[in-house]
Order: C-alpha cells, then sequence, then structure tokens
C-alpha cells in the first residue's frame, strides 16, 4: 500500500482559531479527518505532522525517505524563505506536492514567491481543504 506523508508547518496548528475569514473555520484535526477519509477512498494511507520548528520539519523530510512514497507539505510563511526546507527536499528526491489553503498569490506580495516550490512537481493553492485532496489524488497517479 502506498504511504503518503502530510506535513503541515508554522501556525496551521492554528486552523480554526487563526484568520477565519482567510483559512475557514475548520481545524488541522479537521483536515487530517478529511484526509484520511480521502486516502481510504484511494486505498492508500497517510501520516500527519506538524510543527512550527524549521528543523523538525527540516528533520522528518529526512526520515521519510525509504518510509514514504510521496509528500504533501504546506509550509506556511516557511514557504517564503526556508532554503533549509527546500535543500531537504532536495536531498530525498521524493515527490512532493505544496499546498496552501488561500490564494498566495492574492496576497501580500511577500507570499507571492515560494522558495520551495522549485523542489515540488506542482503547486496547489486557494482551494482550501480541497487542495490537500487533489494532492492526495495527484500524488497517488504519480506514484503508481
Amino acid at each position: 500500500m502506498k504511504k503518503y506523508l502530510v506535513i503541515n508547518g508554522v501556525n496551521l496548528n492554528m486552523l480554526g482559531v487563526r484568520e477565519p475569514e482567510i483559512y475557514g473555520g475548520d481545524t488541522l484535526k479537521d483536515l487530517e479527518d478529511r484526509l484520511v477519509k480521502k486516502a481510504d477512498k484511494l486505498g492508500v494511507s497517510v501520516d500527519f505532522f506538524q510543527s512550527n520548528f524549521e528543523g523538525e520539519i527540516v528533520e522528518k523530510i529526512q526520515t521519510a525517505l525509504g518510509s514514504y512514497d510521496g509528500i504533501i507539505i504546506n509550509p506556511g510563511a516557511f514557504t517564503h524563505y526556508s532554503y533549509a526546507i527546500r535543500d531537504a527536499f532536495g536531498s530525498v528526491k521524493l515527490p512532493v506536492i505544496e499546498v496552501h489553503i488561500s490564494n498566495i498569490h492574492k496576497r501580500e506580495e511577500f507570499r507571492h514567491t515560494s522558495v520551495i516550490v522549485p523542489e515540488c512537481i506542482g503547486q496547489i493553492c486557494g482551494l482550501g481543504f480541497k487542495g490537500y485532496e487533489l494532492a492526495l489524488e495527484a500524488l497517488t497517479c504519480i506514484t503508481e
């Protein structure tokens, strides 16, 4: 059975509380429950990891090699400046899809650039939690 890792970065533990007009009222747990249901329908499994610490995310990416078939990541603000996370993806060479709940290209200028996306096979943004489901579907097709 294919196995995927979903990483959520800085401040995503505050979903449901933080700026609900941008991110909605659902929590990180709601997102995880939704993805488990989607994974069951696709016949794959998912594990979840969230951290507000860049180094912990880097270590999780490094340990994914040999354990997972692909990674979905919402790096949060790390998207825009974490070369450490980018380099970790470059090291493990797993298929990665970057996801954002909001459309980062319609927000503040600094959010328009991702330093991580060059190491990804794609980016989905602006589709809310549905973006994570689409990323999971895409990974299952790509890693067949």
